[in-house]
């Protein structure tokens, strides 16, 4: 793989910059990867309306990217909630991950496993996914903390003890075999808190990495995508899209 697209689906150039920095980190030098930031909606999606928002942003980005050129061995959403990603597949002609479904697949390999995310709102937001996913049988629990993930990006020392509790309360109470800290604020955080716990700590967005170049290995043609509509109202690059790659 020589080109890797990741979408953030809020609005934070903070948390943009977090997942560039971490992804390059895990890739190799010489995958590019470049982040993009989502144009509209939420600087932290924590509720349904942003969720379904950002949903809308996820293929707005897309659709910028491919009016500017932009060419991309496969796309990753940088968002644990992997909000547009069925949508995107369809649309999108090379593969498609987020950061959720690759912590789920990773995570899973250990046995049941646990959730700690930042965002009281999340719970069932993420029970959904992972039903969505085929991982509801492996999700043993998902523990939620007060501060949002872009509130723990800002000050990620000050979250380093509250999140350290938080996982090995989840692993206790829910009798895990892992545990997810799940976030793209989160990134980086795990290193420091997994010789703390007595199982496994997925972090996401490396999973998310480690997905990106697994699918780079097994990389087969671009397929043709499609976008089955006729927008009205939206951008014009989305309009481009649908025009140029008709849903057969």
């Amino acid at each position: 793989m020589g080109r890797l697209l990741i979408i953030n689906p809020n609005t934070s150039a903070v948390v943009s910059a977090l997942l560039q920095r971490n992804v390059q980190g895990e890739v190799s030098p010489a995958v590019k990867v470049h982040t993009v930031t989502a144009r509209f909606g939420a600087p932290y999606i924590a509720s349904e309306a942003s969720y379904a928002v950002a949903q809308h942003a996820v293929l707005d980005a897309w659709a910028a990217a491919v009016a500017r050129g932009e060419r991309a061995d496969a796309v990753l959403i940088g968002c644990f909630g992997d909000p547009g990603l069925f949508a995107l597949r369809e649309a999108c002609g090379v593969p498609v991950g987020g950061l959720a479904e690759a912590a789920f697949a990773a995570a899973a390999r250990h046995g049941r496993f646990a959730v700690v995310t930042g965002g009281e709102r999340w719970r069932p937001m993420l029970e959904r996914l992972a039903l969505a996913l085929g991982h509801a049988s492996s999700l043993a629990g998902i523990h939620t903390v007060a501060p949002s993930g872009a509130e723990i990006a800002a000050d990620p020392a000050g979250a380093q003890a509250l999140l350290t509790e938080a996982c090995l309360e989840a692993a206790a109470r829910f009798e895990a075999q892992a545990v997810i800290l799940g976030g793209a604020g989160l990134a980086g955080l795990a290193a420091a808190i997994a010789p703390q716990l007595p199982v496994s700590l997925i972090d996401s967005v490396s999973a998310g990495a480690r997905w990106a170049i697994e699918a780079g290995r097994a990389a087969a043609a671009p397929r043709a995508g499609g976008i089955d509509a006729a927008w009205q109202g939206v951008s014009w690059e989305l309009e481009a899209l649908a025009a140029r790659h008709p849903h057969p």
